[in-house]
């Protein structure tokens, strides 16, 4: 027995050590702090670049790297406060319809190595940023799929010719009433046509007839999906306007969802545009009986305004933040799309000279001590903070006044993101400081570094040059994991540097129970290369029996926790994988190559 390697081995550990090293290596550059120029709905152009660099240059950034990735304007600075500066500055001369403009950290390494490789993410709780779990209002989703229902069902009844009806939708039921049982059971078939989601009900009480109705069990469920669904995207694109890269937005359960933007700095800020829920509806005023009161905002006042919306923020498709030429107040000037568009002429049209209002609508979240205990409590405002005359007919574009100048930029922001389906309760908030998170790294850096530096140490003593050959397959170890995690563009977290460091002790113990098997070869008169052998393949049943138990057990951490829990079973699993590798296989065919084809009468183990 001769123990040598065949050339097929030597060369797969050849290419995985270099493919390893290049993967790792640009976690070594770390990152700069970069302003991040995106186009909203088609690709930047060559003047757009000019432009943006223009802009930087007349505002006296003009030592700045600048690069084109991905469709996307960077420009790389020195440090943070560099970094802000040049956001304000860009995003006060570009339109926020076209452009979106974020705070982004970028990849430092060279040119070529960011073309073969990219660094590996780092978590929240590394990078420094805030935590929000967020709780969708199910009950409000599915009231607002019932009262869509309402001015179909009032269309009806006034095409039906049938006077002195209420429809409404009070305590969580759509509900229509009728002086008439033979107008009641007119309508119900007229509504059991157009309602295919709805669950009817008729009754009787005193001198009315009533159909009560509800969505369906299957359309309620279909509702509460989509609710989740369109609120996950909007807040989405709500992040997107705050200017954060990188952000995590993920569904938890059936109605809540995980909200982490790393990085950010105005933690205040996040938290209010991302829990708002502030949109427009725009009203006729009326004087019919069955107007609604509405509070005005700048005095108290009531005005009665028409229960039919003409449009509502859904509608809007564009808005931004800006001055009114006439009065000199802060505007939100609004784009329509076309359904909006048509509906707001046909209304104009018919309404010149007369009042138009606009109705600022927002969910207020307040803790209140109910019995001791802080309690939230969602209260709806409404306020109307302008009523003009209708001058012309208006389509596609107007302005909104009424409002002062940080409330127009959060109404504009809001109304390009898009309105939440159903409002949005922050029940739990974390926040990481940037600092507390360059500790983190520091501590878990060192702390990885310990580990191994003191288990090869121990290795070389104990087990003299196999224990060195042990060390360089750990070292390769860790340096595979990093490569891997890059790779797969995985995100690094402060449990995943614990789950590296346990990687370390359990990729050691492989070459330890080998390195004992040889020992027990040698010590009962086996020659040296029978030992390595056997060495090598009696303990790679035990080898693979621990490691299938833990890669196991870290399938089903991974499968079932959250957060933390899968940063450590991310690398956990990682690390089984790579240390089997690297222990048995790597290990082998270093030492037949030192080793291996010669006459020995002694090991140095």
């Amino acid at each position: 027995m001769t123990n040598t390697n065949p050339l097929w081995k030597t060369l797969l550990l050849a290419v995985v050590l270099l493919v390893g090293v290049l993967f790792a290596l640009p976690n070594l550059f770390g990152s700069d702090p970069a302003v991040q120029i995106s186009a909203r709905s088609a690709e930047l152009t060559t003047e757009d670049v000019s432009r943006f660099s223009k802009v930087l240059s007349d505002a006296g950034f003009t030592d700045v790297e600048v690069r084109e990735e991905d469709g996307r304007y960077l420009a790389l600075f020195d440090n943070e406060d560099d970094q802000i500066r040049a956001r304000d500055v860009l995003a006060d001369k570009l339109d926020p319809n076209t452009y979106i403009t974020a705070l982004n950290l970028v990849d430092a390494s060279p040119a070529w190595l960011r073309s073969i490789a990219a660094p590996m993410y780092l978590g929240l709780d590394l990078r420094g940023g805030v935590h929000f779990l967020m709780e969708v209002d199910m009950g409000a989703a599915i009231d607002t799929a019932e009262e869509r229902f309402i001015p179909a069902w009032k269309r009806d009844v006034r095409e039906a010719g049938i006077r002195r009806t209420s429809i409404q939708h009070t305590d969580g039921v759509l509900s229509a009433r009728f002086r008439d049982v033979a107008d009641r059971d007119r309508m119900l078939d007229k509504f059991r046509d157009e309602g295919g989601d709805l669950d009817f009900e008729t009754s009787e009480e005193g001198e009315f007839a009533y159909i009560t109705a509800n969505l369906t069990e299957a359309a309620a469920e279909e509702e509460q999906r989509a609710a989740l669904q369109q609120n996950i995207v909007t807040l989405r694109n709500r992040i997107n306007e705050l200017g954060v890269s990188e952000p995590v937005i993920q569904q938890q359960g059936l109605d809540r969802i995980v909200v982490q933007l790393p990085g950010v700095q105005d933690t205040a800020r996040a938290k209010e545009i991302l829990g708002a829920t502030a949109t427009l509806e725009y009203r006729l005023v009326s004087t019919r009986s069955d107007a609604r009161p509405y509070k005005r905002r700048e005095d108290g006042s009531t005005i009665m305004l028409d229960r039919d919306i003409i449009v509502t923020g859904d509608q809007i498709k564009g808005a931004s933040s800006g001055i009114d030429q006439q009065t000199g107040t802060p505007a939100v000037f609004v784009n329509l799309d076309n359904a909006g568009a048509r509906r707001m002429q046909e209304v104009t049209q018919d309404n010149v000279g007369n009042l138009m209002a606009v109705v600022y609508i927002e969910n207020r979240i307040d803790n209140v001590e109910i019995n001791g205990e802080l309690v939230k409590k969602v209260t709806k405002v409404e306020e109307v903070i302008n009523a003009a005359t209708i001058r012309d007919v208006l389509s596609h574009r107007f302005q909104t006044t009424g409002l002062g100048a940080q409330e127009a930029s959060d109404l504009a922001l809001l109304l390009r993101a898009g309105a939440l389906k159903a409002p949005v309760q922050i029940v739990e908030e974390r926040t990481v400081g940037p600092s507390l998170g360059r500790d983190n790294i520091r501590q878990g850096f060192l702390s990885a570094v310990a580990g191994l530096a003191i288990v090869v140490v121990f290795m070389a003593v104990y087990y003299r040059v196999f224990g060195i050959i042990a060390g360089f397959a750990l070292i390769t170890n860790v340096v595979l994991i990093v490569a891997v995690l890059g790779a797969l563009t995985a995100t690094l977290t402060l449990p995943g540097i614990a789950g590296i460091v346990l990687t370390v002790g359990m990729a050691v113990d492989a070459n330890v129970l080998i390195f004992e098997r040889i020992r027990e070869e040698l010590r009962s008169g086996t020659a040296v290369q029978a030992a390595i052998s056997a060495g090598y393949d009696k303990a790679f049943s035990t080898i693979a029996d621990a490691n299938v138990t833990t890669l196991i057990a870290a399938i089903v951490l991974f499968s079932l926790g959250t957060g933390p829990i899968k940063g450590f079973a991310i690398t956990l699993c990682i690390g089984i994988l790579t240390s089997m590798f690297t222990a048995i296989f790597g290990t082998r065919v270093i030492v037949n190559a030192l080793y291996g084809g010669r006459r020995l009468s002694a090991l140095p183990i």
